[in-house]
């Protein structure tokens, strides 16, 4: 039976690494990510460049499938520019990501190791987003007296198939498909303490050329994904301005993937994440951002402990 050969099997490891590698590391703007504050309002004609890498190391639970001891380690920097401004009145913000990923990926099958190593740029991320309640557009002057209560928020943050993609083979830094994430926030504060939570959730287009056009499938095989919900929560501390810490979780459920059309049941999404984030004054203009997360609960994909270091540059109209 075609099912049971080993080179069935040794088929499997390589499908289920792409499928981990797509939910859990290879675009970090899925529903794992942990951003406190992504609400945060600042003067219209703010700019920010960011620099950031993060570490992932971890294993992979890949249900049902016969493989073991299957792990990831991976590295991934990140170039991140963002800009505010007046929207109907209401403070706005675009940004726009360049994620590079370079990752070994490994797992035994039939007591038979496997090891995979990639490197290539990740798909680019873009987030367009406007505060409805509680943060209108303000100069630096305004912003001075400004002192914030509720802010409640929307955003689109998209995924563009802009990495690098081979459809010959399993396991890509791109997706090959576009994903969109609308999201409403909310964000309160109480003196020092801030209080922010999420409500989300991803829709994917279908990639139409999965693993196809080579030697194991001459054909073409469409990959599809239902939607997957996405809830996060963070509580952070003022220690003076520009110098906080928060403790952060998310939750997210969903996103069964299909094969040209036939679902498979057992990669359904229950998984959730909790960590802390420190941010750090530097100078006026440059601060530094240290974060740490790792699963708490992960009924399918990748278990990875992150940990992530960002340099910030930020300025009001023209740099100085």
């Amino acid at each position: 039976m075609r099912g049971n050969s080993p080179k069935y099997l040794r088929l499997l490891f390589p499908i289920a690494l792409v499928a981990m590698a797509a939910a859990c590391i290879v675009t970090p703007a899925l529903a794992q990510d942990l951003a406190p504050r992504a609400y945060l309002i600042t003067p219209i004609h703010s700019n920010a460049i960011t620099l950031s890498y993060g570490f992932y190391d971890g294993n992979l639970d890949l249900g049902n499938i016969p493989v073991t001891d299957a792990s990831a380690r991976v590295s991934v920097p990140v170039i991140s520019y963002v800009h505010s401004m007046n929207l109907f009145g209401r403070t706005a913000s675009v940004l726009a990501s360049l994620p590079y990923g370079v990752g070994n990926f490994r797992g035994a099958v039939l007591a038979t190791e496997t090891n995979v190593y990639r490197s290539g740029l990740l798909d680019s991320v873009y987030r367009v987003s406007i505060n409805l309640k509680g943060g209108p557009a303000m100069s630096v002057q305004e912003f001075t007296k400004w002192r914030q209560k509720t802010v409640i928020g929307v955003s689109l943050r998209v995924v563009a198939p802009t990495g690098q993609y081979d459809s010959t083979k399993l396991i890509n830094w791109g997706n090959n498909r576009w994903g969109f994430k609308p999201e409403v926030g909310l964000s309160r504060r109480w003196g020092h303490w801030v209080i922010d939570t999420y409500g989300a959730a991803w829709f994917y287009t279908t990639n139409p050329v999965f693993f196809s056009n080579n030697q194991y499938n001459p054909g073409v095989i469409s990959q599809a994904q239902s939607p997957i919900g996405a809830f996060e929560g963070h509580v952070s501390y003022d220690v003076k301005p520009r110098l906080w810490a928060s403790f952060d979780g998310n939750f997210w459920f969903g996103g069964k993937s299909s094969l040209n059309g036939v679902e498979n049941p057992s990669s359904q999404l229950r998984n959730s994440r909790i960590g802390g984030t420190v941010s750090l004054p530097v100078s006026r203009h440059q601060s530094i951002k240290v974060s740490y997360n790792n699963g708490a609960y992960i009924r399918y994909g990748g278990n990875f402990q992150n940990i992530t270091v960002g340099w910030q540059y930020s300025w009001i109209g023209h740099p100085k």
